[in-house]
This record gives C-alpha cells, structure tokens and sequence, in this order.
C-alpha cells in the first residue's frame, strides 16, 4: 500500500510538474516549489489579460529564418508587375504584323494581280519562263484576287438593313447567347478557313508530273469562295450584334458583352499552362484585339452614316469605344499575369514569343521563301485577312458615295496613302525585328541550311547516326555524332537565300535534364518543342484540357 501511495504521489507531482513546465514556456508564471494548490492559485494570479496582451505585443519573430520563401515572394510580384508593360509589347508589334498582312490586300495585293495578268498577256511575246506560265506566288495571288471579287459582288446581295433589324428585335439574353456562339464560329472558321486556303493554293501549282491526288482545282476553288463568304457574313453579324449593343438605350447589352470578356478569365487563369500553351493563348489574343478594332470600325461607319457624317456624333460613340478597348486590355492584363503567376512563369518569356515571331517575318522575305507572309501570319495567329477584308470593302462602299471627279481623286490619294502606310509599316517591322532576332541571339538560325526533311521530324539518317554505340554515354555520342558531320562550303549569300523559315527557335530554358539508365531510342523522341513549330490551332501536344 505504502508503494501504491508512493507511485500514485509520484504521477502526481510528474502532471505537476508537466503543467508547470508548460506554463514556464508560456511565461505566466515562475517555477514553485509549494504543493499543487498553491501552485494553481500562483498560475491563476499571473494569467491575467494585461499579461497576455503584453506577450502579444512584445512577441517577436525572424523572417531571415525562411529568406529564400520571401524572396520568392517578392519575386512573383515583381514579375506580376512587369506582365502589363511586356504583354503589350507583344501586343502592339502583333497588332502592326495583322495590319501588314491586313494593308497587303488593299495595297500590293492588286498590284501584283496587275503584274501577274501584264506577264500573261505578253507571254506570246517573252516565252514561257522555267517552263511556266505564271510563277507559283502569282498562280496564289491572282487565286486570292479572284476570290476577293467574286466575294464582294456576292456580299452586295446581303441586307444590312434588315439583318439590323432583325438583331435588334431580339431579346438581351438571346443576343448575348448568340454572340458567344459567333465568338465560337469565328475561332472554327479560322481554324478550317487556312486549310482550305493552303489546300486550293497547292492544288493550283503542284508540279503536273506528280500522279494526281485530289479533287482538282475548280472544286477547291469554290470550297475557297464559299468558306470566305461564310465567313465574312458572321463577322458581319458580329459587327451587326456590336451595333445594336452601342445604339441600344440602357447599354444593357453592351455591359453584359463586355462582362463575357472577365469570364474568359475563369476559364484559363486556373488551368495548367507550359511556353507553348501561353504562346498560342497570345497569338489569339493578339488576332480577337485586331478584329475588335476592325468591328468597331465598322460600327463607327455605319453609324456615322446614319447620321450624314456629323462629327458631333462621334464624340458620342467615343466613351463607348474607350470602354470596351480598356475592357480588352484589363482582361488580357489579369489573365496573363496570374497565369505566369500560378505556372511559376517569368516575364522575359513574352520577349522570346516576339523574337519568335520577328524571326517567322525575316524568313518569309527571303528568295526561297517556302509561304507568304500573309499566309504566315494567319497560320500563326488565326488571322484570315481575306474575310475581313472583303466585310470592310462591303461596308465602306455601301456606306460612301463617290460624285464627281473630286471624290475619285480623293480616292486615289487615299489608295496612295495606304501604300505608303504599308511600306512604312514593313520598314519598321523589319528594322524592329531584326533588333529583336540580335537580342535574342537568333542570328545564325538565319544562315542554316534547309534540311531534307519535315518540320518537327527527325530523318531516318540522322536518327541512325545519333544512336549511342556501345560503351559510351549518350551525350557524348550525340556530340560526337554531330561535330563528325563534315562542312558544308558555302558562302553566307547563299546560306542566306537558301535558309529555311519552318526550322525554329527553342526556348532557351527548354532543355531537360538526362536521366540515366533510360533508352537511348526514348531520348530521341524526346525532342524540345519549338515555339513557331506548332501552329495557333493544330497544338498536337501540351493541349489544356
């Protein structure tokens, strides 16, 4: 009984001193030799509010004790605040390449129509030239100068009028609705829309000696003229749409069209992204921007007509106008900075997606050019000139009427005046991207020679070459593989001319880090993404789901 006691005292005074210890740590009271009771009346006296207010003031911490988390920190904010100024250098030297390849169709376009019917008429006279009659760039043209007056006559038989009116009899709800599901229509349609393009353009100077694989080129013909027709008749309703909202009283519409822009947030900001995903994103925010423009162009036409050009009218349209461009960037703005926010980002990316495309517009104006720079664009970015270009010829013809030798000289000068633009437009581009391709130290990406295979593949050859031999690392083999090639003697003129656009640039920070025991043959498929090797609407991996 005596070592029951014992014990039962001992755990008793081993609690005691548990709860005295941990009191000690919190600072309410001294350590106390007394029993338990006069402990507890000691720890009751000094837990006193003043005291536990005075440990909260006086408690300290020390942030240097996790330095590299706060420099993060500091870091991500740093880079959220550099986000607006680099995204819209990107968006202001996209915005001028869409209005190049935009200036193109009005400007050199006709000319080189006019140049390509000149060489065909004279060709009695000068002979046939490589066993040609037209080159394969004037075969494209005349195809895209045909097809744009086939379309303009054809959209002469669209009502506006009535189209306006019918749109606005609508409800609020449905015209939103539909405006989304335009929105949808335009992405599709310029997805397909290239294809069918590239496809006629093809068809009409494959060499004839090749065996015969499609349909030939009267059906590809009119697939090309009745994808631009639909096409620019649901640019037409959008503008048509966009009308409304702006002459609608309450605005009503034109705030619920603007707030569809913030839910656009929601569906990218929270989902992964990787450079390639972000450099698609950008390219089609660079193209919605530009056609935003163009529609309220559009709209700013028609209403100016409505009202006999009185100037006093457009200060009116002018808030509205304000008010949706800042929506457009604000939206762009948020979204991409806390996309590179929560895919750990930086803003020096956006620098490498313009070298990219600065680079895609100095290949394309070399001799042996494989496309043309419109076409480049629009593979690039979604951006179809020829569509909106036919819209925007519709409208400006319906809605200025030309009287009298003055408005003819009037037009004429205009016509000049737009030349000069582009021309002044392609000179700055060029010097610009030139600058950016120095930058980025893409210079001798211009003087490799093309190789005989397809963009994003590997030849069989150089497959076989590459493969590691036995008793030696990967990496050194791969490094073997290529210095044993042996040069090539050519001079830098030629390197020049013959330098291919589809072979791109890798990012910098794209390289891997090798695992080793994996297969040498699964390291070969395991090739860097190149930011210009996928196009806008064809991303075969990396897709966001």
């Amino acid at each position: 009984m005596a070592d029951t006691a014992a014990a039962m005292s001992g755990e008793e005074n081993e609690e005691d001193g548990g709860k005295r210890t941990t009191a000690e740590t919190l600072g309410f009271y001294e350590p106390s030799d007394g029993n338990r009771e006069e402990a507890k009346k000691r720890s009751l006296s000094d837990l006193s509010l003043l005291r536990f207010i005075s440990a909260e003031l006086t408690r300290g911490y020390f942030l240097e004790n996790n330095e590299a988390k706060y420099k993060e920190r500091r870091e991500k904010v740093y880079t959220c605040l550099r986000i607006p100024r680099e995204l819209e250098k990107l968006m202001l030297f996209g915005f001028f390449l869409c209005l190049d390849a935009f200036l193109y169709v009005f400007t050199l376009l006709p000319l080189r129509v006019l140049l390509a019917l000149i060489r065909f008429l004279t060709l009695p006279c000068c002979g046939l030239s490589d066993g040609r009659v037209l080159q394969p760039a004037q075969v494209c043209d005349v195809l895209k100068g045909v097809i744009l007056v086939i379309c303009y006559f054809i959209m002469h038989y669209v009502d506006y009028s009535m189209m306006y009116h019918l749109i606005r009899g609508q409800s609020v709800i449905k015209l939103y609705i539909i405006y989304n599901m335009l929105e949808v229509a335009d992405r599709l349609f310029s997805s397909f829309g290239q294809d069918i393009l590239d496809a006629l353009y093809w068809t009409a100077t494959e060499p004839k000696e090749r065996k015969r694989a499609h349909l030939g080129v009267i059906p590809h013909f009119f697939m090309a003229v009745l994808y631009v027709i639909l096409h620019a008749i649901l640019i037409l309703v959008q503008a048509t749409t966009l009308n409304v909202a702006f002459n609608s009283h309450n605005k009503s519409l034109l705030t619920i069209m603007m707030s569809n822009n913030f839910v656009e947030i929601k569906g990218s900001v929270f989902k992964k992204f990787e450079k390639n995903n972000l450099f698609q994103m950008s390219n089609s925010d660079i193209k919605e921007r530009f056609t935003n423009y163009v529609l309220l162009l559009i709209v700013c036409l028609r209403n100016m007509e409505q009202f006999s050009w009185n100037p006093d009218h457009l200060w009116v349209l002018f808030p509205d106008v304000c008010m949706v461009i800042a929506s457009e960037i604000a939206v762009d703005v948020v979204k991409h900075a806390f996309i590179t926010k929560f895919n750990d980002i930086t803003a020096d990316v956006y620098s490498e997606y313009r070298a990219s495309l600065a680079f895609e517009l100095v290949s394309s104006r070399q001799k042996n050019a494989c496309t043309d720079y419109s076409d480049s664009v629009s593979r690039r970015m979604g951006f179809i000139p020829l569509p909106l270009a036919v819209l925007l010829i519709r409208v400006v013809t319906s809605s200025v009427k030309l009287q009298g030798i003055l408005d003819y000289t009037c037009v004429i000068l205009f016509y000049f005046g737009l030349i000069t633009l582009k021309v002044l437009n392609s000179i700055v581009l060029l010097g610009k991207s030139s600058q950016y391709i120095k930058d980025a130290k893409m210079e001798e990406k211009l003087f490799q020679p093309p190789t005989s295979c397809q963009p994003g593949k590997t030849p069989k050859k150089a497959q076989n070459k590459s493969k590691p031999n036995q008793g030696q690392p990967p990496d050194v083999t791969a490094n073997t593989s290529v210095t044993s090639q042996p040069a090539q003697a050519a001079s830098p003129a030629q390197l020049l001319v013959e330098s291919n656009p589809d072979k791109l640039l890798t990012t910098p920070d794209g390289e891997e880090k090798e695992i080793p025991g994996e297969n040498s043959e699964l390291k070969q498929k395991q090739v860097d993404k190149d930011l210009l090797d996928i196009d806008r609407f064809t991303i075969c991996g990396n897709r966001i789901d």
